[in-house]
This record gives C-alpha cells, sequence and structure tokens, in this order.
C-alpha cells in the first residue's frame, strides 16, 4: 500500500489519469495514425512522471537517432568536432539523398544525417565514447571498437523511455558535467519550434527490433516558466502500413501535449 501511494503520489492526476477519459483520448490519437505505444513525460517541481501506456516506461529499446543528442556532447566535450564543424561528403551514395552534401554539424543533426555522426563517434573512439558515456550518465550503451559506429543503431544496446526523459532534464537544466557552452550548444541545435508560446527541443529515432519499426520523439516543452521532459516510443499497428510514420512520431506527441495541456491551444 505504501509503494502504491508512493506511486500514486508521482503522478499529476489533475492533468493525466491513466484509468480516466484522457488515456482514452491518448489512444485515440494513436489510434487515429494507426499507431500503439508509450508516452512518459516528466515535470520538475515535484509534479514527477505522467502519461500514457506506464507498463512500457521501464522497457529498453535501441536510441537510434535520439543518440545524435548524447554523439553530439560527447564530440564537442572530447573537441573532436566544434560547432562549425563541415562533414564532407565523399560523393558516395547514401541512403537519405538529403544526406549527400557537405553539412554542418546543425544540419547534419537537423537532418538527421546517420553517416555524419559515424564520422563523430568512429574521431572519439570506442573507449573515449565509454567514458564520456559514464561521465554524463547516458545508460545502457553496448560499445566497443568493432560497433563504434553503429552500436545505437543495431545490437544490444538499450535505453528505456524513462531513462531517455531522466537525460533530458538534466541536459535541459545544463546539470550534466560537461562544459557549460557544450550543454548550450546542443540544446540550440535541438530547438525545433520556437512560437512565442512554447519552445520545443527535439529528436526523432527510427530503428527496426525484430523485424518490427519503431520510432521515437524526444525532447522537452519549455512555455511560460514551465518545462515538461517527455519521450515517445510508438509502433505502426499494422506492421506493413509505413504511411508518414516519419512525421506521425512528432505529431502524436504534439497532439498528446497538447491534450495534456503542456502546451496551449492556437485558437
Amino acid at each position: 500500500l505504501f509503494l502504491f501511494i508512493q506511486f500514486v503520489l508521482l503522478i499529476p492526476l489533475k492533468v493525466f489519469s491513466q484509468s480516466g477519459d484522457q488515456s482514452v483520448k491518448v489512444q485515440k490519437i494513436l489510434e487515429k495514425y494507426g499507431l500503439q505505444g508509450t508516452v512518459v513525460l516528466y515535470e520538475p517541481g515535484g509534479k514527477g512522471y505522467f502519461g500514457y501506456n506506464e507498463a512500457k516506461w521501464d522497457s529498453g529499446f535501441l536510441p537510434a537517432s535520439t543518440f545524435k543528442i548524447p554523439n553530439s556532447l560527447a564530440g564537442l566535450e572530447t573537441g573532436v568536432i566544434d560547432t562549425g564543424y563541415l562533414f564532407r561528403w565523399n560523393g558516395e551514395k547514401r541512403r537519405m539523398p538529403q544526406w549527400e552534401h557537405d553539412m554542418k554539424l546543425q544540419e547534419a543533426f537537423r537532418l538527421s544525417c546517420v553517416p555524419c555522426y559515424q564520422e563523430v563517434a568512429r574521431r572519439i573512439g570506442s573507449e573515449r565514447m565509454r567514458e564520456v558515456l559514464k561521465k554524463m550518465g547516458y545508460p545502457g550503451m553496448d560499445v566497443n571498437s568493432e560497433n563504434i559506429d553503429l552500436f545505437w543503431l543495431e545490437g544490444n544496446s538499450r535505453i528505456t523511455p524513462r531513462q531517455q526523459v531522466n537525460f533530458l532534464q538534466r541536459l535541459q537544466r545544463e546539470d550534466l558535467p560537461l562544459k557549460p557552452d557544450v550543454m548550450k550548444s546542443v540544446k540550440q541545435i535541438m530547438l525545433q519550434e520556437s512560437t512565442g508560446q512554447y519552445n520545443l527541443y527535439a529528436k526523432t529515432g527510427w530503428a527496426i527490433r525484430n523485424g518490427n519499426n519503431y520510432g521515437w520523439f524526444v525532447g522537452w516543452v519549455e512555455t511560460n516558466g514551465r518545462v515538461v521532459c517527455f519521450a515517445t516510443l510508438v509502433e505502426p499497428v499494422d506492421p506493413s502500413d509505413m504511411t508518414d510514420f516519419a512525421g506521425n512520431r512528432k505529431q502524436v506527441t504534439m497532439e498528446i501535449l497538447l491534450l495534456l495541456g503542456v502546451i496551449p491551444s492556437v485558437d
């Protein structure tokens, strides 16, 4: 009973109730886009964790391109890149045509350029990567010299949705044991939207596990002095239907943030 009471006290029930009407509404948002999954949010200041389908909050998944957040931090902290670093395209065909040009760090992050960030990881090296990930408290990565440019995309690395938000809220507060300018720089490249009503800092990720696609949208929202960190993890209900899956990761998250009162309505 004591543990149950403790758990309940972590959830801002007036914002969200897993068994209530808003849970049904969250589920309907996911169903509208043909998705299933989980959303965990964390608001500092005693409000704690809230969201949808908490049974999956502590299940581990490959970070996929959400790892570009700690990879950027590690690259800048170790000095193997700087904010003006130019990733040069060697002319070879890449999986995504938008990656086939020279680009600087901010564009590489925005376009989620896998070859660019593989270059960062190789420049850091496996030993130094393990050290800096441990230093910043980013958990669950299986890093060695053989998988240094793939460990976040395939293999045994795992991070949970709750661990994602725990790491992100420390970055948002600039409370990682890293150089202040490194954290400020990464926060700046994460900024996706600044509407006057809220600022959205985020990153997508997309991985395939056991033949199934799943997608991340992680980050935080700042609005009127309030900060809410989030991690959305979704997969298609019908694995053969990947229609708009890339964009729907963000779309469902924004609709859920609106539903839960995290971002204001534009009406």
